[in-house]
């Protein structure tokens, strides 16, 4: 039967949800309380240079064909994807580079340069993330985990993978070299997770990038919104902003539709939540419709780390300083700094850095002669109690004069464009608890089953897509959050 649905929040995976629910037969309408779409993917348009606010690293580009195939067109006739060679410029602490993509022969050349020994070990790691990929990926990610029996049915595969260790450990069964070890283990902070928490299964995002490689998306991130909403548009979905959602309406365990921040009431058959899990349940629905996930379980779970990103456009160009698309700038310290970051909730003197590099492959995003960029830096969430309004310009001159003094000479004479984000963004303008930037955090006990449903148990009716419901963060985790959402509902 054709439902009225509602999607709150129009992040990829709200989009992902209304595009699918559409070519199901469904009646769709996405409300977004920002003035346009995007969530995390928003673009910022500031001084000719066009920001995305991420992410920027475009993998499994298939599920995206999937979204337009359901709808009976080609993904190419709305946004074109580049790959990107090398997916990663990794940097060590002495600013000595490492590049990896999808040529085997390419990587053991650069790892002969660290360590010949590592040649060996690296071949037999990427031989055995295949088969936690097969299942972790393949087989699990796009299934919903809404039983216990769900879980204990993969629990034998779990265990033979060795679930039980830590990325940063099962990449040192393999690796001897210190910074190789991190090169190959650093990805659950793509997502989210700490290297040295984050569960063995998450080392497939290595595989996966060398199965589908990375990729960017010529006019930025934003183009892929875009072409999302033109496609849903064009289905016959709706999309409206600036209109924030204060409440979930329920009556006798069931959505009814939604209160709007001005009033207005919307009648819905179900509601599906790209917004932020915890908020969701802590601040749209009311106490006495959560038995299960009441404020306090909520406010037990661990939630994962926030960020801080400066975007900055240049009057000059970078061509010439060893940078490529996408450069990670590791620190000296790794576990400490994790620690400092995941247990310890400080903000360290030291920093590790993202710094995306666009105009390198797309010089559309930043007037002629001009070079945007931004740079990422992992920091607690909110609970490190840190005073965001009087620290954050402090942080900021740390992080370029940093970037000045290694990777960009003459930065601070050069800059014309400039804005930041920070833990504070993250809570007040992304609604996400705690300032997190990824939601709940992917260790083992809050993976699958033991991660907020897609389906709520409290409210019938109410679909969870997103980062925090499983399969996780990342846009194929999102994405396929939106597949496992239309499964559950079924079609018209």
């Amino acid at each position: 039967m054709k439902k009225n649905i509602i999607v709150i929040g129009s992040g990829f995976g709200g989009l992902g949800a209304a595009s699918r629910l559409l070519s199901a037969g469904h009646n769709v309408t996405i409300l977004e309380s920002r003035d346009k779409p995007g969530g995390r993917g928003y673009t910022y348009e500031m001084d000719g240079f066009k920001f995305d606010g991420g992410p920027t690293v475009i993998t499994a580009p298939f599920l995206f064909d999937e979204i337009w195939e359901a709808a009976g067109k080609k993904r190419e006739d709305y946004f074109e994807l580049v790959p990107c060679d090398p997916f990663y410029r990794i940097f060590d602490w002495n600013n000595q580079p490492f590049d990896y993509n999808d040529n085997h022969e390419f990587i053991l050349s650069e790892i002969e340069k660290r360590n010949p020994r590592d040649k060996e070990g690296y071949t037999k790691f990427l031989s055995t993330t295949k088969a936690i990929f097969e299942k972790g990926f393949v087989e699990l990610a796009d299934k919903p985990f809404l039983n216990i029996s769900d879980m204990l049915k993969v629990a034998p595969d779990l265990v033979r993978l060795k679930s039980h260790e830590t990325v940063y450990q099962y990449v040192s069964g393999f690796i001897e070299d210190e910074f190789l070890r991190r090169c190959f283990s650093f990805h659950p902070l793509l997502v989210g997770g700490n290297p040295f928490d984050t569960t063995s299964i998450y080392a497939m995002i290595h595989y996966l990038e060398r199965e589908w490689g990375v990729h960017y998306a010529l006019g930025g991130t934003g183009s892929i919104v875009n072409a999302m909403v033109k496609l849903i548009e064009e289905q016959g979905g709706q999309l409206h902003v600036n209109q924030k959602v204060d409440e979930i309406l329920v009556s006798n365990g069931r959505v009814r539709g939604v209160q709007l921040a001005n009033g207005d009431k919307l009648d819905a058959d179900i509601v599906v939540s790209n917004a932020d899990v915890a908020t969701t349940y802590r601040k749209l629905i009311a106490p006495q419709h959560r038995r299960k996930y009441t404020d306090r379980r909520l406010e037990r779970m661990r939630y994962s780390m926030s960020l801080f990103v400066i975007y900055f456009g240049t009057n000059r160009l970078y061509r010439d300083q060893g940078l490529a698309h996408h450069n990670i700038i590791l620190s000296d310290r790794y576990k400490g700094l994790l620690n400092d970051i995941f247990k310890s909730k400080k903000v360290a003197d030291d920093f590790s850095l993202y710094l995306h590099m666009p105009t390198l492959t797309d010089p559309s995003m930043a007037p002629e002669g001009h070079e945007a960029f931004y740079v990422l830096s992992p920091v607690p969430h909110l609970d490190s109690g840190t005073d965001w309004t009087e620290f954050a310009p402090i942080y900021r001159d740390r992080i370029m004069n940093f970037l000045e003094e290694n990777y960009l000479p003459g930065l601070s004479d050069s800059l014309v464009s400039e804005h930041y984000i920070d833990p504070l963004h993250f809570r007040d303008t992304l609604h996400s608890y705690k300032g997190s930037a990824f939601s709940v955090e992917p260790i083992l006990t809050q993976s699958a089953w033991f991660r907020p449903h897609n389906k709520s148990e409290d409210v019938d009716g109410l679909y969870f897509v997103g980062a925090g419901t499983h399969p996780g963060a990342g846009l194929p985790g999102v994405l396929s959050s939106s597949k496992i959402a239309e499964n559950l509902i079924g079609p018209s």
